[in-house]
């Protein structure tokens, strides 16, 4: 049975996430809908990283299998006429949109998740005394001045290999805290503010809750020595609160070279076009 890879961007905007929950409103769900209507069977995706509701993907990695023996074409202008289509229904009214970028075929050995060896992210704060409405639903809002050189200094803190049980959600069902952060860069652009993040795998919140610490030292309300004291602490009720999901955007997995025809990392321009 074929194995099909595809490369999808989407925005998150009132979906309850990636992943299919029952009653409620998925990007899984939309995507295997418009997919079982061109393979003329039912079809389910496997995804490289299940981003929460309301973030947003600028290259997320899926395979899934099928017996139907389409042109890669129909994987993705086909896949993108039905996903136009559902979008024209009252019940999508609201939500943000998702398309296919690319699509191959490849071995039954590669999986969108397990045979990823890091993902990355991105997080666009908004960093002004106004809220520019254009970047209300892409974006995370901070109003206060941010010290970035201390935010530099907090964040080098967390790279490398950690216990990061302060910073996962109470509802996180990883069965280990241990993550290792290749990188973690905050870069300013104003208004913009963009942290990139680098792992070999995030816990549930991981980032947002990262962000929320951050910060609290940006703003000045608590040292960069803070930082450490979290870390080691362990203690999640220790942290400031999880920062809006909106600024979160997953950039794309790497995979082993050789594999993928297709990029599948996303560099910060397609979020902020024009900035270097």
């Amino acid at each position: 049975m074929p194995r099909v890879v595809l490369r999808l961007a989407y925005e998150g905007t009132g979906y309850c996430g990636w992943q299919t929950q029952s009653n409620r409103q998925s990007l899984q769900d939309d995507l295997e809908l418009a997919l079982s209507q061109i393979a003329l069977e039912k079809v389910r995706v496997f995804c490289a990283g299940r981003t929460d509701a309301s973030v947003h993907a600028l290259s997320q990695i899926v395979h899934f299998d099928t017996e139907a023996n389409r042109p890669l074409t129909a994987w993705v202008k086909g896949v993108n006429r039905c996903l136009s289509e559902l979008y024209a229904q009252p019940r999508h009214y609201g939500l943000g949109r998702m398309m296919v970028r690319n699509a191959q075929q490849t071995s039954t050995a590669f999986h969108a998740r397990f045979s990823a060896t890091s993902r990355t992210y991105f997080y666009v704060i908004y960093n002004d005394v106004d809220w520019h409405p254009h970047w209300v639903n892409r974006s995370g809002f901070y109003y206060r001045p941010l010290d970035l050189p201390a935010m530099q200094e907090a964040a080098h803190v967390l790279e490398g290999c950690h216990d990061f049980s302060a910073f996962r959600a109470a509802e996180c069902q990883a069965k280990s805290p241990i993550r290792t952060i290749q990188y973690l860069k905050i870069k300013t652009y104003p208004p913009f503010l963009l942290a990139q993040i680098q792992a070999d795998g995030f816990l549930h919140h991981m980032i947002r809750n990262i962000l929320g610490a951050l910060l609290a030292i940006g703003s000045g309300d608590e040292p960069v020595a803070r930082m450490r004291h979290w870390l080691l602490a362990g203690e999640r009720s220790l942290l400031p609160p999880t920062f809006a999901a909106s600024g979160l955007y997953f950039a794309g997995a790497q995979y082993p070279p050789n594999i993928l025809s297709f990029p599948t990392l996303c560099g910060h321009e397609e979020i902020l076009p024009g900035l270097a």
